[in-house]
């Protein structure tokens, strides 16, 4: 089986439509944020998102830059926590900041964003079966986290950001929780779909959100 290089969950080649990695899809939170719509739409409906998210997947170089200039980026922060690719060679870290600059798009390797994250003895986000991404959500609680997501948010105040991991579709990808630790805090969070199109991330269904602060818990049925 193959492993998505950021979180080390199963690749979308080894995993069947519907990956079982929740518990539960229910809402536990009392007055969750609202989420926003995940209809694909036109890029000149949603030029106000603030933070946007892709994957590089096993496309070329020049596909991923025409991407990135679809929707105006200036800033690749690349959450991968090891920014290399034995198959896809194009986005190592050798290789694509140099690919970025020619295009006048900045690189920065945030590995206080990246996975491969412990779980925690007394995890309060079981609602992940998923043991990669309850230990992402584990993170989600530190300091660190807080810190490192701060961090994208200012950079995002002057540039057009886009985080970016290996895995195609987002719902397989700790980026997914990134996007929800972002609508929490107040920044729209949308994932390059095409040249000429974003989706808008929506709230994980049964995420628990108080203020800032987000859990994952198991609801009983």
């Amino acid at each position: 089986m193959n492993s998505c290089p950021c979180c080390g969950e199963a690749s979308a080649s080894s995993l069947p439509a519907e990956a079982p990695r929740r518990r539960s899809t229910a809402r536990t939170s009392a007055s969750p944020r609202p989420a926003a719509s995940s209809a694909e739409s036109p890029t000149g409906d949603e030029t106000h998102c603030k933070v946007l998210t892709v994957g590089h997947s096993t496309r070329q170089i020049e596909a991923f830059l025409e991407l990135l200039a679809g929707h105006g980026v200036t800033q690749l922060v690349d959450v991968r926590t090891v920014p290399r690719s034995r198959h896809n060679p194009q986005f190592n870290e050798a290789a694509l900041p140099m690919s970025l600059a020619a295009v006048n798009i900045g690189y920065l390797h945030a590995s206080g964003l990246g996975g491969f994250r412990p779980t925690t003895a007394d995890s309060c986000n079981t609602g992940w079966r998923n043991l990669s991404f309850r230990g992402y959500a584990d993170y989600m609680q530190t300091t660190d986290f807080a810190a490192n997501l701060a961090s994208v948010i200012e950079l995002a105040r002057t540039d057009r950001v886009a985080l970016m991991c290996a895995e195609a579709v987002p719902w397989r990808c700790h980026r997914s929780l990134i996007a929800d630790a972002l609508v929490v805090n107040g920044v729209t969070a949308c994932e390059i779909v095409s040249p000429k199109r974003l989706q808008p991330h929506k709230l994980t269904s049964f995420a628990c959100v108080r203020g800032a602060q987000i859990t994952y818990p198991f609801a009983q049925p």
